[in-house]
């Protein structure tokens, strides 16, 4: 599967279009608890345990993505856009949302 950021792939012309797909992870209130709980590995100004929970919720929502435009009979997503956000009551997720257009290249 390959995975862009931009609307086209240099060297390949896309050859169908397939529809929208996303992929999504929401860290609840627990993750955030424990993180702030290990909040002694800052460094710098950076957390390493932090990234490493945002680093795996970014994962898990890029497999949904990929499993999604699979599903459509894509072997491409191009136009890839991430956003994190602040959901549910007080702030107390994060979510990791990826979107982009699932294509046959």
């Amino acid at each position: 599967m390959i995975l862009s950021t931009t609307p086209t792939l240099e060297g390949k012309a896309i050859r169908e279009y397939r529809g929208i797909v996303v992929g999504e992870a929401i860290l609840g209130a627990n993750v955030f608890k424990d993180l702030f709980a290990g909040i002694r590995d800052i460094i710098g100004g950076r957390s390493g345990a932090y990234e490493k929970e945002l680093a795996r919720a970014r994962e898990i929502a890029f497999d949904e993505l990929k499993e999604r435009a699979q599903a459509l009979g894509a072997n491409a997503v191009v136009g890839i856009d991430l956003d994190y956000e602040v959901v549910g009551q007080n702030g107390s997720m994060l979510m990791v949302s990826i979107s982009g257009t699932a294509v046959v290249v």
